[in-house]
């Protein structure tokens, strides 16, 4: 009889030595210094008069002048605060939009069987290659005549009806990687599809859900084009418009309030993002887990 030969131990990863993990930590500190200098340097600018704002480049103003701040919040005519109240409107509508339309056509796609499911697939992904700028004038036109312009219904509206093809695509992903058992146990106990949505499918999307809100959220807070298009009045204007009126090129711009606002403008995108760090990488880590 010929002896059998023992199974071999798996293989553990093999840690860093100390040289190589200096050296990879230090050029990610440096990737991360390079990446992080505009934002210090705005930082900066916004401690800076407008004298020294570009004669004087560094980092560290030489001297302080925390009076941007205060110029800034009330010097474009307005409060900035209302600037800022109008991009959380904004965003936060588009954010509830995305996140009940989107899940529901997801649902449909993923757990349905209707005629041309996927053709009508296929075109909501080829949607993903079209650009903005080839659906502004007709989608203009159509808010014009519904006498929106101006508000923020153009901003809102439309994504309650699942517009955002990248969010479908994703949460379709995420819905194909949870068993059909669990909806054909709730079927079995007396629960249409709307309840199996509701009760099952939409609390085991949470990761999705996140990642679809994170990603709205900044996204639509950072948009500048489409709020440009349909806003026209400064009560209306959001954060990224309401900074462009501290550029002036008749009487001159004011760089430090500027740069100081944009700076306070950066806090909701900030504290969003690190509050839902953690579920962010969950959501982009468990979608696609099954074709």
């Amino acid at each position: 009889m010929s002896a059998t030969a023992p199974n071999p131990s798996p293989r553990r990863p093999r840690s860093l030595t100390g040289p190589r993990r200096t050296l990879i930590h230090t050029l990610l500190i440096g990737v991360a210094i390079v990446m992080l200098y505009p934002l210090l340097w705005m930082l900066g600018s916004s401690l800076k008069p407008d004298t020294e704002i570009f004669t004087h480049p560094g980092l560290i103003p030489d001297a302080l002048n925390p009076a941007n701040y205060a110029e800034g919040w009330s010097g474009s005519g307005n409060s900035f605060s209302l600037y800022i109240t109008n991009s959380l409107i904004v965003s936060i509508g588009a954010v509830v939009g995305n996140v009940v339309s989107c899940s529901l056509a997801a649902y449909a796609f993923a757990r349905f069987e209707f005629r041309g499911k996927r053709i009508w697939f296929g075109v909501m992904l080829g949607t993903l290659m079209l650009p903005m700028q080839a659906t502004l004038i007709p989608q203009y036109t159509i808010f014009y005549n519904l006498t929106w312009i101006n508000t923020f219904m153009p901003l809102i509206v439309p994504k309650f009806l699942a517009t955002d093809a990248f969010f479908i695509f994703l949460m379709v992903q995420f819905i194909r990687s949870i068993p059909r058992e669990l909806d054909q146990a709730a079927m079995m106990d007396g629960a249409n599809p709307l309840q199996i949505y509701w009760k099952i499918i939409l609390p085991l999307m949470r990761p999705a859900l996140i990642t679809t809100t994170i990603f709205t959220f900044i996204w639509t807070y950072d948009d500048f084009l489409s709020q440009l298009v349909y806003l026209q009045q400064n009560a209306r204007f959001t954060v990224p418009l309401g900074l462009t009126l501290f550029l002036d090129k008749t009487s001159g711009s004011s760089y430090g309030a500027m740069f100081a606002m944009s700076t306070l403008a950066l806090l909701p995108t900030l504290v969003c993002f690190l509050v839902f760090q953690k579920r962010l990488v969950e959501g982009l880590a468990t979608s696609g887990m099954k074709g």
